[in-house]
């Protein structure tokens, strides 16, 4: 018998867009992080430095998802817009979340990085991407209120720690929402 071998495809399913799936992570995750800040960030709060969990959950959410630049962006703006409701300076929080998340976006890009068997894309990318937006926040604060430059660097200290306890937080959540959604990635 002498059997024709049948050509085998190889077919990558591309990912077309966000799937409702995604979708209901980021919405879960933005609206953790809303309350959080709002409850526990007023009970977190080591000399002016605490965890933005809004900051916190749209990173981790980024790092799950792993959306298109175009969809981070708008991952960025929608924590933005979410920032809106809580005490602070009015829509600076639109610029300096969008450029978290593209930064964050960037950070899911690149080749795993390991520590042993630990991905450390996760507490990289959150302290990276929590200074840019914090740096960014504080940066529009000081042009939009006419304050002195020089008290900028009052900021640097909180916009750190803040940082770390971001990187924290999402390194620590990484692990477990990844077993939890049966990623394997």
């Amino acid at each position: 018998m002498n059997e024709a071998a049948e050509k085998r495809i190889l077919i990558k399913d591309e990912k077309n867009g966000l799937t409702v799936q995604d979708l209901i992570l980021v919405a879960v995750l933005l609206a953790a992080g809303a309350v959080l800040k709002f409850f526990a960030g007023t009970v977190i709060n080591i000399g002016g430095m605490k965890p933005n969990f809004i900051i916190a959950m749209y990173c981790l959410a980024i790092m799950m998802i792993k959306p298109r630049l175009h969809e981070a962006g708008i991952i960025g703006l929608l924590a933005g817009l979410i920032c809106q409701f809580f005490p602070g300076t009015p829509w600076i929080n639109m610029a300096s979340e969008l450029l978290g998340a593209l930064c964050m976006c960037g950070f899911t890009r690149l080749a795993v990085l390991r520590i042993k068997k630990l991905d450390i894309r996760p507490v990289t990318g959150t302290f990276v991407s929590t200074v840019i937006s914090g740096g960014t926040y504080t940066a529009l604060l000081f042009i939009v209120s006419g304050a002195e430059k020089s008290l900028m660097v009052a900021y640097v200290p909180i916009v750190l720690c803040t940082a770390l306890i971001n990187c924290i937080i999402v390194q620590l959540l990484y692990i477990p929402v990844k077993m939890a959604l049966k990623d394997k990635k």
